[in-house]
């Protein structure tokens, strides 16, 4: 820290004093382990008897996509300002940091900025994009009063509450020097959290007419997670969060709307972390992703409804936190019905030892082991789920072997798809009957309508009448499913027609066998 000061020639109370020195952080390549990183710590000793710095980091070396080093003869360079001007500069950042450690070599590969840029700022934007899109509509500015956070709905709280989680362990990586475990961090939290769980599941509060205070509550919710985690990335994306927090607090005159770089960095209320609830959301998430993916292995879309899901009951909190969650799964998954397995001989279990655990713990005595998992009843393989560990007499030795050690699944049962991930077993019945069906072509049908909505122009809060050319595979469809149509769809009437007026209208697709006419006007 010398130089930087022009000591000993100017400045000397700063080092003399110990007021800059030692240094608290200094980086620099691994290249520099001697001629710097121990030069500064061997005038030090020698001249104040201390060490010239706290921290350090030792950067790595930024190669090309294969793991070579970037070279103009071999042709493999990237031109650094090019890339920027191309992609910009926090896209770049963000890209480097998240990808690998700072201390450990990056093979740096362009395709990765492009995938940050639409996965995380593609992301985030879209995000703010609704937001502002029904604020400006409603008006919100954030002029009222906070809502209280017991006062608000499950949802925004569990938000909230891993929002505050995400404050308080990005704080803990920043501080520790960590910046790929904060953007990661963040970046999770934005994709899978905010966007893919909580807008989506919140979409109707905000476009629904009544500006209540369950809308209020909402936008407060999403205001606040946008505008911390701004806060949150500017350190590694300055420009874009600066752009993000200016066009939030400059509508709301929350915080400082001159610079998010001015802002108080984001501080956890501990109050608002309640873990149990996380829990039960992990819980919903964790089983709504496997009912979605069996539904992609069976080929059935998730607009036709099925008629039951079971789930077998690991303890009692489990059950507790899965009864709380059951209307959303359901609605996340479209399925009519939940059912707890008390009784898990419903399901039969299948084992099979992990040798890449096995081998490295226990060595020679993995196969005699692996021949005592084989031989495990289904009552055995249960309480191995339910208590997460067993315990087995192999050659003399008591074994404790734990869920990793094994790679436990379920049978699938006929008229069924079973799935077991992380200790949760699901079963889905996948059996679709005639009332089923014509819930799933509704489904769709208004699926068509709203993409019909955005292509004329209409806003979103703009009423429409239909007209629907009969068709035998979809009359009774619409028919027994018209007040639900209607509602999604912001329709004031439904008019099933032999055929459209002078034949015009739009083809729409609901399948690969069912196509028909329809017009939409406003109404």
């Amino acid at each position: 820290p010398y130089a930087q000061w022009h000591y000993p020639f100017e400045n000397k109370e700063l080092i003399d004093e110990r007021k800059f020195f030692p240094a608290d952080f200094i980086a620099e390549g691994v290249d520099q382990t001697r001629g710097w990183f121990f030069t500064l710590h061997a005038i030090a000793t020698m001249v104040f008897d201390s060490v010239a710095y706290k921290n350090v980091m030792s950067n790595g070396l930024v190669l090309d996509k294969n793991g070579h080093k970037m070279s103009k003869r071999l042709g493999n360079a990237v031109d650094p300002f090019e890339t920027l001007e191309k992609y910009g500069p926090d896209a770049t950042r963000w890209y480097m940091i998240t990808n690998a450690q700072p201390w450990d070599n990056l093979k740096f590969d362009i395709d990765g900025i492009v995938e940050v840029q639409r996965k995380f700022f593609g992301t985030l934007y879209n995000t703010y994009g609704f937001f502002a899109l029904y604020a400006n509509i409603d008006g919100f500015t954030y002029a009222e009063d906070d809502i209280a956070y017991e006062k608000r709905p499950e949802i925004d709280r569990w938000i909230l509450s891993k929002l505050n989680t995400l404050i308080k362990n990005v704080h803990q990586e920043y501080n520790e020097y960590e910046p790929t475990r904060a953007g990661r961090l963040i970046q999770e939290f934005t994709i899978d959290q905010l966007s893919n769980w909580y807008v989506r599941l919140c979409r109707r509060r905000f476009w629904k007419g009544e500006y209540s205070a369950d809308k209020v509550s909402a936008y407060q919710t999403l205001y606040t997670c946008l505008e911390t985690i701004a806060r949150l990335s500017a350190p590694i994306a300055p420009f874009y969060m600066d752009k993000l927090y200016s066009d939030l607090t400059s509508v709301t005159q929350k915080g400082n709307t001159e610079s998010v770089h001015l802002a108080n960095f984001p501080k956890e209320n501990e109050s608002c972390i309640d873990l149990d609830l996380e829990q039960r959301m992990d819980i919903a998430q964790k089983i709504s992703s496997m009912i979605l993916s069996l539904r992609k292995k069976e080929g059935i879309k998730v607009r036709q409804p099925l008629q039951k899901i079971m789930v077998p009951i690991l303890d009692p909190t489990f059950k507790r936190q899965l009864q709380d969650v059951e209307k959303l799964i359901l609605s996340e998954v479209n399925v009519k019905e939940l059912e707890y397995l008390e009784d898990t001989g419903v399901l039969v279990k299948q084992i099979k030892p992990n040798f890449k655990v096995l081998g490295p713990k226990y060595g020679k005595l993995m196969k005699a082991i692996a021949a005592k998992v084989n031989q495990l009843s289904q009552e055995q393989i249960n309480q191995l789920e339910k208590e997460g560990k067993i315990e087995l007499e192999v050659e003399g030795n008591t074994i404790t072997l734990t869920k990793d050690d094994q790679e436990i699944s379920t049978q699938d049962i006929p008229g069924w798809l079973v799935m077991t991930e992380n200790g949760i077993t699901v079963a889905l019945d996948i059996t679709i009957t005639e009332k089923l069906k014509e819930e799933g072509i509704a489904r769709e049908f208004i699926n068509r309508i709203q993409n019909l909505r955005k292509d004329s122009g209409l806003d979103v809060t703009d009423k429409i009448i239909l007209k629907i050319k009969q068709h035998d595979a979809i009359n009774n469809a619409i028919l027994n499913n018209k007040d639900y149509i209607c509602s999604e769809t912001l329709a004031t009437d439904i008019e099933l027609l032999p055929e459209l007026q002078q034949n015009n209208g739009i083809t729409v697709d609901l399948d690969n066998e069912i196509k028909t006419n329809i017009t939409l006007e406003k109404a």
